[in-house]
C-alpha cells in the first residue's frame, strides 16, 4: 500500500476529511493539503491511534517493518 492510499483509508476509516479533522483536533483543510503534499511526521502517531492504519503504511520512510530473522 502506498502512503497515499493508506492516507486516503485512514480518512475512510474516520468517516471523512472533517471527521479525521475534528478527530484529531486539526483543520479539514490540513487533511487536505496532507492528501497532495503527504502527511507530517508529527500527525502520523495520531492518525494510526484515531484510524488504526499503520505508521508503517502512513509514512514508510520514517517506520520501517522489522524483518524477520
Amino acid at each position: 500500500m502506498t502512503p497515499k492510499k493508506a492516507l486516503k483509508e485512514a480518512i475512510k476509516q474516520a468517516g471523512g476529511t472533517t471527521a479525521l479533522a475534528k478527530t484529531l483536533d486539526t483543520s479539514k483543510q490540513a487533511v487536505n493539503a496532507w492528501l497532495h503534499n503527504g502527511l507530517p511526521p508529527e500527525w502520523v502517531l495520531s492518525v494510526e491511534d484515531a484510524t488504526g492504519v499503520s505508521r508503517y503504511d502512513l509514512r514508510p520512510d520514517i517506520y520501517r517493518k522489522e524483518m524477520p530473522r
